[in-house]
């Protein structure tokens, strides 16, 4: 009699599920390339703005200032509207909660400062203009320092060489009048914009951000724009008012906003404000190219300080 041996399946093993995958990430650059895609972001709104000061100078005698600043907000707004307006509206709780934020900064950012700038540009050269304006990373500094940030010796440093740069520039010839008031209160409403700017509430899309300012401060000076076609008449458009507007309002405004909101959040307001110290370089460039300012040698020594500043307080710290 044979034994049959009678082999056993082994019961299935319960198999623990596979883990699932975790979501991707939200895109973002990598933080090594961070800083870099920062002051990228800084350089490009600086040269890109320096062309709306040399725009300010080129249309004072043939559109009012406030008239200026409005188109170039409503174009903005066109430009932009594609991109933001449907991310601000299904935003628009969060917007609605941080109300008063929004306001401010498109008071500061949109509906006063570049008015500010266009006034200054019926009496001030835009060479003196960017220079003045260079005045605003001392304040941006300032803001964020009371706001309790760190700003390193390397970065303060380079913010002391830019600005001895800048006040050796000013003190060298500009030739100051009742615009440099108005640029001295231009420069501290962008300071005190970009200083903000590092507090914009978390979950608020960059576009929906840039499509509520641009919206928010057109209508403000909406009041104003009426009682200078009152008072001083519509402009008429032509190609020499309308292409400068176009510029200003879509590479300006739109490009550039974008560009240095992104630096802001990247590197934040001080050491983007150091980079903002080229745009007196570019400015004088420009305006020596476009409009035929003067530029001195004694200017371009100044701005070789100016760029050798930019260069040691926009570098990382160890």
């Amino acid at each position: 009699m044979t034994a049959v041996a009678h082999r056993t399946t082994p019961a299935p093993t319960a198999t623990a599920p596979a883990p699932r995958a975790a979501a991707p990430a939200a895109p973002g650059p990598r933080p090594a390339l961070a800083p870099l895609l920062g002051l990228v972001c800084a350089a490009l709104a600086t040269v890109v703005w320096s062309g709306s000061f040399v725009t300010a100078r080129g249309l004072h005698d043939s559109v009012p200032p406030v008239q200026h600043a409005f188109w170039r907000w409503v174009i903005a707004l066109l430009a932009v509207a594609p991109f933001g307006a449907r991310q601000a509206w299904r935003q628009r709780a969060l917007i609605r909660r941080h109300g008063r934020y929004v306001l401010i900064t498109s008071l500061l950012g949109v509906a006063v400062y570049n008015t500010l700038v266009n006034q200054a540009g019926l009496t001030t050269p835009a060479a003196t203009m960017g220079m003045i304006m260079a005045a605003s990373p001392v304040l941006m500094a300032v803001f964020e320092r009371l706001g309790g940030a760190r700003l390193g010796a390397r970065r303060a440093t380079g913010l002391l060489l830019a600005c001895a740069g800048v006040t050796l520039l000013v003190g060298g010839g500009a030739d100051f009048s009742s615009g440099a008031l108005w640029m001295l209160a231009a420069a501290s409403c962008f300071a005190g914009y970009s200083a903000l700017l590092r507090r914009r509430p978390a979950g608020l899309g960059g576009t929906a951000f840039l499509f509520t300012t641009f919206l928010v401060g057109t209508v403000l000076l909406l009041p104003a724009q009426a009682v200078s076609v009152t008072v001083q008449g519509s402009f008429h458009p032509a190609p020499g008012t309308v292409l400068p507007l176009l510029y200003v309002g879509v590479a300006s405004s739109a490009l550039a906003f974008f560009a240095w909101n992104k630096a802001i959040a990247l590197i934040g307001a001080t050491r983007a404000g150091i980079v903002y110290y080229l745009q007196p370089v570019c400015v004088a460039l420009l305006s020596w190219a476009v409009l035929g300012e003067h530029t001195g040698r004694a200017r371009l020594l100044c701005m070789a300080l100016i760029l050798a500043g930019v260069v040691l307080g926009a570098g990382s710290r160890r």
